[in-house]
């Protein structure tokens, strides 16, 4: 069985192949993190929704005209990698282009599951070429058993988008955290992400002049793969701190998850965190969060939460910020 179906896009064969090929394309439409090494027989790996990695190797590639690469579901016996294979096709059309994806060698069954998908992302690939506009994929918003790295995929996520929405002319606005404006904001939870990647042995190697949602984005990406290989046992060393592993990956949601809050409230974005996720959050930050830090000014004094408050309310209050 095979899925085949064509969407018209409004932009040439070149801005088309470089959706569906380079990462920061790709986590505007299919994609919470993408890592790619575009050559033949080079791996990707996408993130597709939370802890559920699609990788597979490129056979094809002719650029601004098609690509091919195998496809499968890392610990799903049921499609391993290499088990099945996908090609795009790019052809001009007048006023854009037709994306033509072939998804082959899938069961029918298979064929059921995957077509709900991919329709589901190609009208989300057609939405984003239409309006230019990264919005977030509600598939991610509230996953299932939640655990410290499924719950940073949902917080990365957030944070791309919000981080991809900030213009220039934002970077001097006022932010949540007073010591900051928005540039500096952004700057320190970079530098947070970049300490908690030196405790894992992870170089922060990015482009200098990459956007700060594609550092961001890269490099949290590497930590996430990082901690899945390595598991959450163990101390780490944090800076001039040795702590328990599991205790850096509660870090890494908090950075993630409230500085991307603070700069959507800084750039009057909106944004979801879904109950679940809030709360879970909230409970690794009172894991987290000790007196000494808030007295070392990491954090602010912990906010009264109305009765009434939700979930997100009560996270951010615990970590010192009004709603």
């Amino acid at each position: 069985m095979a899925y085949d179906r064509t969407v018209f896009l409004p932009i040439d064969p070149d801005s088309a192949f470089d959706l569906v090929t380079q990462p920061e394309r790709l986590r505007r439409w299919c994609a919470i993190s993408a890592r790619v090494d575009l050559r033949l027989g080079g791996e990707f790996c996408w993130t597709i929704t939370p802890r559920n990695y699609a990788i597979g190797n490129f056979t094809e590639i002719e650029p601004g005209k098609h690509v091919s690469f195998t496809f499968g579901w890392v610990n799903d016996p049921n499609l391993q990698p290499g088990a099945s294979k996908i090609t795009i096709t790019l052809e001009p059309h007048e006023e854009g282009t037709n994306l033509r994806l072939v998804h082959e060698g899938l069961t029918e069954h298979q064929e059921v599951e995957h077509a709900e998908g991919w329709n589901y992302f190609l009208d989300r690939l057609a939405q984003f070429v239409t309006t230019s506009k990264a919005t977030a994929d509600p598939w991610n918003a509230s996953p299932d058993n939640l655990n410290e790295l499924k719950s940073a995929d949902v917080a990365l996520a957030l944070a791309q988008v919000t981080l991809c929405n900030v213009n220039s002319s934002d970077l001097l606005k006022s932010t949540p955290c007073p010591e900051f404006n928005l540039g500096q904001l952004i700057d320190h939870q970079y530098g947070s992400i970049v300490n908690i990647a030196k405790s894992l042995g992870i170089p922060a190697t990015g482009e200098a002049d990459a956007s700060c949602e594609v550092r961001l984005a890269d490099l949290s990406q590497k930590i996430i793969e990082t901690f899945s290989k390595r598991g959450l046992d163990g101390m780490l060393i944090l800076g001039t701190n040795e702590l328990p592993a599991k205790i850096v990956a509660n870090i890494l949601n908090i950075e993630l998850l409230i500085h991307s809050i603070d700069i959507a409230k800084a750039t009057g974005q909106n944004y979801e965190v879904s109950p679940a996720v809030a709360d879970y959050v909230l409970g690794l930050s009172r894991q987290t969060i000790s007196p000494e830090g808030r007295a070392a000014g990491l954090f602010g004094p912990e906010i009264s939460a109305a009765d009434s408050a939700g979930n997100t309310e009560r996270l951010l209050a615990f970590t010192g910020r009004k709603s």
